[in-house]
């Protein structure tokens, strides 16, 4: 019973979060959009196979133009993994911070940081406007870790 609940919960949470961002529901959005939950980051390669593996019928281009339209609609953001030189879409929008461990990516999510680093560039005069976002970006060397070579 759990499960059908989680099930339904994800669905609603789907559907409610693509059109609070001001998008038709459809099917291919859905789809697109559940996959990004499951896999929080992913490349466009793994989005790809993952939801063609749930329905074969929604094409490349169909998942490109969506993940376009979420990235304009901040569904998703995307993100540079340094290692693998590859850039991953990221479900979670929030402001935030990585960390990057072989070809994994990790969110870190640390308020008192974003803030210390804020507050240091406000007090260096670093802009004249006000920053809209704070990333971190944190790569951890761990030779046991896969890496692309």
């Amino acid at each position: 019973m759990q499960y059908l609940y989680d099930a339904n919960k994800r669905m609603m949470e789907t559907t409610d979060n693509i059109k609070n961002a001001g998008l038709k529901i459809t099917p291919q959005r859905k789809a697109v959009y559940e996959a990004m939950m499951e896999l929080r980051h992913a490349t466009v390669e793994d989005i790809i196979n993952h939801v063609q593996s749930k329905d074969g019928g929604i094409t490349v281009s169909t998942i490109y133009r969506i993940l376009d339209s979420f990235c304009k609609a901040n569904l998703l953001s995307l993100v540079f993994h340094p290692d693998t030189e590859k850039c991953y879409y990221d479900i979670t929008v929030a402001e935030h911070h990585h960390v990057f461990e072989g070809k994994q990516i990790s969110d870190y999510m640390d308020s008192g940081l974003t803030e210390l680093i804020r507050k240091y560039l406000k007090e260096h005069d670093f802009a004249s406007v006000d920053i809209d976002k704070v990333q971190v970006q944190i790569t951890i060397n761990n030779p046991m870790s896969n890496s692309k070579k």
